[in-house]
């Protein structure tokens, strides 16, 4: 047996030496020295050796055992370092080369016309809704109804609202005054909000019209609101988006659930004011409906009208960067077209 194991030492000496990868002596180690290799074998043969040949044996095993291992590690190690060095120069980087070019994302123009919006009016003092008075799947008790809207008022159609199939009081809000409804249905005066979000309209898609757009609602509701107030804000507003050299003009409104209701128009800014197709030829585009809010809506969220009065003012976001940006074409915002938002 002393031979045999001589024999198996010398063999697997010769082979660990001409290995040239990790994959090779892998495989020469499980030869000889895995579980059911042939040198583990002599291991469970010694059971049959003489009590006098045991220890012999036995230390022959072990010290060619532990030469072999030792080898294998050796090897190991002198084949690790060689391929992660190899690994290395084949994935060194030039540090003085130029870098390749990674275009940046822009922030898309809806969004950078909602966060300026929403700046602006925190500046004049208005803070942003909570998230759960806006919901976009609204009942209609808050898109209409608290909003002094009139059951066969035209809005409610099925050709103006997305309805639930199966639950008819619900509807895809139309317009983010349910904002207004529910922050006074859940507060008390003062109230002073903001509310953006997306609205939905049955509408047919065109360059100036979609069934989803943005809107962004504002509402301020204390004691001695007035018109002037509204309108001083409003104008603060115009000029810090627009500019102090945009001409604007107040018109006479309806809207349910405001009291005298007034649209907001600014000079065009394809035209200048000469008259346009965009501007119907009239030289002013609409911008924003406003109003002091009727006490029919206050008394339904149950506010004294006889001690607060407030207004409120709703606008489309997409409108707004349409005319910032001389945009002709509401599709645009929505198509995901890289030459038109590369441009912001």
């Amino acid at each position: 047996m002393e031979n045999k194991i001589n024999q198996i030492r010398t063999e697997a000496i010769e082979k660990i030496e001409k290995t040239t990868n990790l994959k090779e002596l892998e495989e020469v180690k499980n030869q000889y020295l895995s579980r059911n290799s042939e040198f583990n074998n002599l291991k469970k043969s010694m059971k049959d050796l003489t009590p006098e040949q045991k220890p012999v044996i036995g230390a022959l095993i072990n010290k060619v055992s532990n030469e072999l291992n030792t080898l294998v590690a050796q090897k190991n190690d002198l084949f690790y370092k060689k391929e992660l060095n190899e690994k290395l120069l084949k994935e060194k980087i030039d540090i003085t080369m130029d870098g390749d070019y990674i275009p940046l994302g822009h922030v898309h123009p809806l969004t950078r016309t909602v966060n300026e919006i929403v700046e602006i009016f925190n500046h004049l003092g208005f803070s942003l809704i909570n998230p759960e008075f806006s919901p976009e799947v609204e009942l209609e008790k808050f898109n209409f109804d608290l909003l002094n809207v009139p059951k066969e008022h035209p809005a409610r159609d099925v050709q103006d609202t997305f309805y639930c199939a199966n639950l008819p009081n619900v509807v895809l809000r139309s317009q983010t005054s349910n904002a207004q409804a529910r922050q006074m249905i859940n507060s008390n005066p003062p109230i002073k909000i903001i509310s953006p979000g997306r609205v939905y309209r049955n509408e047919s898609v065109s360059a100036r019209k979609n069934n989803l757009f943005h809107q962004i609602e504002g509402l301020y509701v204390d004691k001695d609101v007035t018109m002037a107030q509204l309108k001083g804000v409003l104008n603060e507003f115009i000029r810090l988006y627009f500019g102090s050299s945009r001409p604007t003009r107040y018109r006479s409104s309806f809207f349910p659930f405001t009291e005298p209701s007034v649209e907001i128009d600014v000079e065009c800014i394809m035209c200048k004011g000469k008259g346009c197709s965009v501007c119907s030829g009239s030289g002013w585009l609409e911008i924003l409906g406003a109003g002091m809010v009727d006490p029919n809506v206050l008394k339904g969220v149950n506010i004294d009208p006889e001690t607060y009065s407030g207004f409120a003012f709703g606008m489309g976001v997409e409108r707004l960067a349409m005319l910032k940006y001389a945009i002709d074409d509401i599709r645009l915002f929505f198509n995901d077209d890289e030459k038109f938002l590369k441009q912001f």
